[in-house]
């Protein structure tokens, strides 16, 4: 499971003309599930995105977590985070996880992102053509894949 997290001061998701989802302080979450990911790959992501101190502190030092600040999360389904580039031009997806694999995984990272900050995330729309617009704020982006934990 790969999970790009940028901090963002605002982040929304369009789905055909219609916003259905923005928050303001927080994550937007690139999320690309592959078929070898379960339930350990969710725990795990999940624990990491939300403790990571990537928020700034009184003296302006990454130092603080989502959790800390009470920021929100925008999660978003991104299945070209597999892409293998190795051979040609045309990126293959052979990693990424099938619908029927991705969705029940991609629905559980929202329950239990929902349950660790204690209240509801929004989110794209899984498999939809979604515009995203945001404010990175740092600007900062992280690369998290929980195939590589150590």
């Amino acid at each position: 499971m790969i999970a790009i997290l940028q901090r963002v001061s605002s982040a929304s998701v369009t789905v055909e003309n219609q916003v259905i989802g923005n928050i303001g302080e927080g994550l937007m979450i690139l999320l690309g599930i592959e078929h070898a990911d379960d339930h350990s790959d969710i725990e795990w992501l999940c624990n990491k995105i939300v403790n990571m101190r990537i928020f700034p502190d009184e003296a302006h030092i990454m130092n603080k977590s989502l959790l800390e600040i009470k920021g929100e999360i925008l999660l978003v389904s991104q299945f070209t985070l597999h892409a293998s580039t190795k051979k040609g031009n045309r990126p293959s997806y052979i990693k990424a996880a099938k619908p029927e694999v991705a969705i029940p995984l991609y629905e559980k990272v929202i329950q239990i992102l929902s349950t660790l900050i204690g209240k509801p995330i929004a989110t794209g729309r899984f498999g939809a053509d979604m515009k995203v617009s945001l404010t990175n704020d740092g600007p900062v982006t992280i690369h998290i894949d929980s195939k590589n934990k150590v």
